[in-house]
């Protein structure tokens, strides 16, 4: 298998507040400062796995959580949670939004619950988009 090299670079650009990525690029910036190869050194003796093995684990697993949190939650969630933003957005009002706010926050909330095992009603029915 071929071993791409990466260069484990401190990002120290210019981050334009109205990108709309700008708040991932400030996070990118804090965390990149941070040398992970202490940890990732640490785990490799501690574990007798190779630094590399380790470093891929983590890069992997991360670059997937998205994917893997919409698959835990599967995709009508997520579409339905999607039609709550876009609808609140379109309208642009701060009472929608705030509106958009009280749905999601009542989504999550009945996932939690069915973790806990406590929830017989129909989401749909109750809180729909």
């Amino acid at each position: 298998m071929k071993c791409p090299t990466v260069c484990l670079e401190i990002f120290e650009g210019q981050i334009d507040e109205g990108d709309p990525d700008a708040n991932f690029k400030q996070d990118v910036a804090t965390y990149s400062r941070i040398d992970p190869m202490p940890t990732l050194e640490g785990m490799s003796r501690n574990l007798g796995l190779p630094v590399g093995v380790i470093a891929r684990y983590v890069l992997v697993k991360w670059a997937t959580s998205g994917s893997e949190g919409a698959m835990e939650l599967g995709p009508r969630v997520v579409k339905q949670m999607a039609a709550i933003v876009a609808e609140a957005e379109k309208s642009g009002d701060v009472e929608a939004r705030l509106e958009a706010f009280r749905k999601l926050s009542m989504m999550v909330s009945w996932l939690e619950t069915i973790w806990e095992g406590g929830w017989e009603g129909d989401f749909e029915k109750d809180y729909g988009p």
